[in-house]
């Protein structure tokens, strides 16, 4: 898998977090890869581990975000642009190997995608801020 394609894995597993209590995570974690018919190697470990980081830095991510999103806290934010936003902080905080412009990049690709026709600058602004 690329990189890119790994990302969207990431992204699409990240956003079941909006819709499933944290007890259950484990259990949609199990279901997202079965329903990717692939067996454990190393892009599905990758991709499990770092969901697994993301998702226990989430309330720092939100943090950050709330701090520099004027008029829009993560409350009031669509849960795809939240995701992404999310997705990307972690790598541009807590990833020294991914380069800030990369990963502001990839949200924002991966927003033209799944987003609204607002996402990809919305993304983008949130994450110039903080980066």
């Amino acid at each position: 898998m690329s990189r890119r394609e790994i990302r969207e894995k990431i992204f699409k597993l990240l956003f079941r977090t909006e819709f499933y209590e944290e007890g259950d995570l484990a259990e949609q974690s199990q279901l997202f890869f079965e329903e990717l018919g692939q067996e454990e190697n190393q892009d599905t470990a990758y991709i499990r581990d770092k969901f697994e980081q993301i998702v226990s830095h989430i309330e720092e991510i939100d943090d950050m975000v709330n701090q520099v999103a004027q008029g829009w806290k993560t409350s009031r934010m669509g849960k795809v642009d939240l995701t992404l936003i999310r997705l990307a902080v972690y790598e541009i905080k807590f990833e020294e190997e991914i380069p800030t412009g990369v990963a502001i990049n990839e949200a924002v690709e991966l927003a033209k995608g799944y987003g609204t026709d607002d996402s990809p600058s919305f993304v983008n602004g949130i994450l110039a801020k903080l980066a």
